[in-house]
Parts: C-alpha cells; sequence; structure tokens
C-alpha cells in the first residue's frame, strides 16, 4: 500500500489482513458505505481474514429454550416479551427434554449445546433447572460443551455457572449503544456490559452481538461493530431481524441480502478472530445462496437446527452446505 493510498479495501488488507488490527468506526463506516460493485471484493478479504486468523474449521452450535416466553423486558423484537400479544406463551421444558435435545444436538456433530431462557435474570428455579440439567446432560454421557444464554446476573451467579462447568456465556448487546434506548426500556445497555464484564472476569468465554435492521442508521452499525470489538468477544453472534407478530417491530422491513452480507463482511474487518455465528434470521434474509456468500465473507460459526421461536434449516442441509463449500466442522462428531 503506498502512502497515498485510501481505498478502504486496500488499506484493511493491509490493517487486518496482515497486521491482525481490526478496523475503527470511522474505516468501518467506510465499509459500509461501499457499493454493491465493491461487495465480491469486500466479501473476498473478510473471507482471507477469517482464514488467516481463524482458520478454516466452523464451530456448529445447538440451543434450547429451557424456559420459553413471559418475559417482563420490553425488547421490541422479541416475541417471548410478555408484554406484547405475540402469539408465544410461557412455558418450561423438562430435564428429560434438555437431555434429549442435548443428545440430538450432539449427534449432528455441534460441539456446543446453549441452554437459553426467556428472563430478565434467572432466579433461584432458574438456576437449579440448569444445575439439574446439566448433571443430566453429562450423566447422560455427553461430552458437549455447554453455554448458557439467562439475561443479567449477579456475580453470585456467575460464579454459579462457573461451578457447573459452563465454559461460555451469551449476553447480547443487541445494537449501538446510542440506539438501544429505541430497542428497550426497560433495563439499559450498561446494565449487559456489566455482566459481560463480570463474565470476562470470572473466566468464562464472553459470547456477544445483536440483531441488524432494527431502525439503526449505517452510522449507528458501524458503532455497534466498534463497540463490540471493544469488548473483545470470544464469539459474535450476527443475528437478522426476524418481524415477529405482535411485537412493535412486525411490520419492519427484512434486511436486503446485500446490505447484510455488507454488514458480515464489515463487522469481521472489525473484529479479526472471533467466531463470527450466522444465528437468527439467515433464512430469511439470505436464502441458501446467501448463506453461503456469508460462509465465504467472514463467517466461522453456525447454529444448526430451530431457533428459540422460529424454524431454522434441518442441521443435516447445513452441514452438507459446509461439506460442499470444503469446510470442516469443528471436532466433528465420529459418529457422522
Amino acid at each position: 500500500m503506498t502512502a497515498v493510498d485510501t481505498d478502504i479495501i486496500a488499506v484493511a488488507r493491509e490493517q487486518v489482513l496482515e497486521r491482525g488490527e481490526g478496523l475503527s468506526q470511522e474505516q468501518i463506516l467506510e465499509v459500509l458505505r461501499l457499493g454493491d460493485d465493491r461487495l465480491e471484493e469486500l466479501l473476498g478479504l473478510a473471507h482471507e481474514v477469517r482464514m488467516r486468523w481463524c482458520g478454516p474449521d466452523v464451530e456448529v452450535e445447538g440451543i434450547i429454550s429451557l424456559k420459553t416466553g413471559g418475559c417482563p423486558e420490553d425488547c421490541h423484537f422479541c416475541s417471548q416479551s410478555g408484554r406484547f400479544p405475540s402469539p408465544v406463551r410461557s412455558a418450561w421444558l423438562d430435564i428429560p427434554g434438555l437431555v434429549r435435545s442435548a443428545r440430538e444436538t450432539r449427534e449432528t456433530g455441534a460441539t456446543e449445546f446453549c441452554i437459553v431462557a426467556a428472563v430478565r435474570g434467572p432466579d433461584a428455579r432458574l438456576m437449579s433447572q440448569v444445575r439439574e440439567g446439566i448433571k443430566a446432560i453429562r450423566a447422560d454421557g455427553n461430552d458437549i460443551q455447554i453455554a448458557c444464554s439467562l439475561g443479567m446476573l449477579t456475580q453470585e451467579q456467575v460464579d454459579e455457572l462457573v461451578a457447573m462447568g459452563v465454559h461460555r456465556y451469551n449476553h447480547n448487546l443487541e445494537t449501538a449503544r446510542s440506539h438501544f434506548p429505541n430497542v428497550v426500556t426497560t433495563h439499559t445497555w450498561e446494565e449487559r456490559w456489566e455482566t459481560l464484564r463480570m463474565i470476562r472476569e470470572a473466566g468464562m468465554e464472553v459470547c456477544c452481538g445483536g440483531i441488524i435492521g432494527m431502525g439503526e442508521s449505517v452510522e449507528q452499525r458501524a458503532e455497534f461493530a466498534a463497540q463490540l470489538a471493544e469488548l473483545g468477544p470470544d464469539e459474535c453472534t450476527m443475528n437478522f431481524l426476524i418481524p415477529q407478530p405482535g411485537t412493535p417491530y412486525e411490520q419492519y422491513e427484512v434486511v436486503e441480502g446485500r446490505d447484510a452480507l455488507r454488514t458480515v463482511a464489515a463487522f469481521r474487518l472489525a473484529m479479526p478472530r472471533p467466531l463470527l455465528r450466522f444465528s437468527g434470521g439467515r433464512e430469511l434474509t439470505f436464502g441458501d445462496l446467501g448463506t453461503k456468500q456469508g460462509m465465504l465473507g467472514g463467517i466461522n460459526a453456525i447454529i444448526v437446527g430451530n431457533y428459540l421461536t422460529n424454524l431454522g434449516r434441518p442441521a443435516a442441509q447445513d452441514l452438507e452446505m459446509l461439506d460442499e463449500l470444503k469446510m470442516p466442522v469443528k471436532a466433528l462428531n465420529q459418529t457422522l
């Protein structure tokens, strides 16, 4: 790169690919403003960055809802909020059901199983359910790594999860700090950040991302990517809004595929090393072809099967896609 070369892709090639330094907020914004005529070039660079700093393996994860619906928070995107007239109703999964789901997830070749609950934060009953569930999964002979997503935590709860053997905790910041009050009013962005700080200091891996397409500006997407890079998560989840019936966002438009791909690449250039995981909304936003483009544009982890309240693609289809792309699944179960 010459002293006068200011093209953002050329800058990113030298800064991110060669030196492993993520882009700044201003640079991320430049990437997000690139025209469609540069998209293929951008995705190619993001894939090179992923291969250089993460390697070829793809981490496969399944998720299950231990407690569904009835959440007291007002996250405007979420069909599990008890404040909105969505069709989702409160329900608990029993321990045998949790064990069965963990077993089925492991049989797909996944190495990660995430236990999720729709709550502000876990009470004693939920912590007990998680504890007994993990014991039962291990008693079943299942060695899958267990993650949790149970909302905001106290220090005591963080310590309990560490003692249970939970290796990774998911707690999404959801969107840029400046946009968050438009998305959630019952708690703050800062409260989420505090839970993430405690998780990191306790030695658990941090999984944190958010949802694209909630009315944020392109500047706020750049802000969000930079804030995630500052956090330095081990994994970043890339969700795209699914307009849920009964929620304030039910009439929002689905993110256009090219914008979504550009955003994926920008997040990879902001964060060269973490897992970048395709999560909710990819089927609606991308379809099959776009999902493949995303896997070749910086993504190196994927959720298989169904999401919490939405259907996903069958795990076998995603594993077939990874095989077609010649992307090895991390620690693939030998029975496949």
